[in-house]
């Protein structure tokens, strides 16, 4: 069955109609990423805790936003992120963004997932954004194999690794796309966003009629 990750960066109190179409559609989402300020922020959210707990309340699995810098940055800055997404928005997980996908890194991103895991996260989401090193399946539950453009996204390939794996391990996310693009991932968003900030856009699906671009 297919089902949708939805990284959603935008603020609640800007865009309510457009969370309540995130809320509304939770049946068929496998997850909801939570990014108040590309991370947990400087301080809590109350917006972004109440939509959260909205999302809770609807069977929403919700996994916080943290970014890796493809290995660069530190392992203590990583888990505070990681721990208030926890403490302030009473995430289920976390979504690692710009994780790098060489074998080098696996030691790295393996003591973050233990770290993750002992904090409290029951999913832990790796991005990034390519098909990465066979060996980081087994460090999370979910892998982001493809991130970028439904032009590039048209011509990509499969490594044959990934079928010893369940399709529900995979993610594909897809911006600057047409309303009839699908995505060949168990678990995907699609959504027609382009420039620098295409998750400021909803899949064509469940996005408010006010919202939806004008092809």
């Amino acid at each position: 069955m297919s089902r949708l990750l939805v990284p959603y960066y935008e603020h609640p109190a800007d865009r309510p109609a457009a969370w309540d179409a995130v809320v509304a559609a939770a049946p068929r989402l496998y997850g909801v990423v939570l990014n108040p300020a590309s991370g947990p922020g400087a301080a809590p959210d109350a917006e972004f805790a109440a939509v959260a707990a909205r999302l809770r309340d609807a069977g929403v699995r919700v996994v916080g936003y943290v970014d890796t810098d493809y290995g660069r940055r530190p392992h203590a800055a990583v888990l505070a992120d990681l721990l208030r997404h926890r403490d302030w928005y009473a995430t289920d997980g976390v979504f690692l963004d710009q994780v790098a996908s060489g074998p080098e890194t696996l030691p790295h991103y393996g003591r973050i997932a233990v770290a993750a895991r002992a904090a409290g996260a029951t999913t832990v989401v790796l991005n990034h954004g390519v098909h990465p090193d066979p060996a980081y399946a087994e460090l999370a539950d979910l892998l982001v194999t493809f991130e970028g453009p439904w032009d590039a996204y048209r011509t990509t390939g499969v490594p044959s690794w990934t079928s010893a794996h369940p399709p529900e391990r995979f993610c594909h996310l897809v911006y600057a796309a047409p309303p009839d693009a699908r995505a060949g991932a168990a678990i995907h968003c699609v959504v027609p966003g382009t420039g620098a900030h295409p998750w400021g856009t909803l899949p064509h699906a469940l996005a408010p009629s006010a919202y939806r671009p004008k092809w």
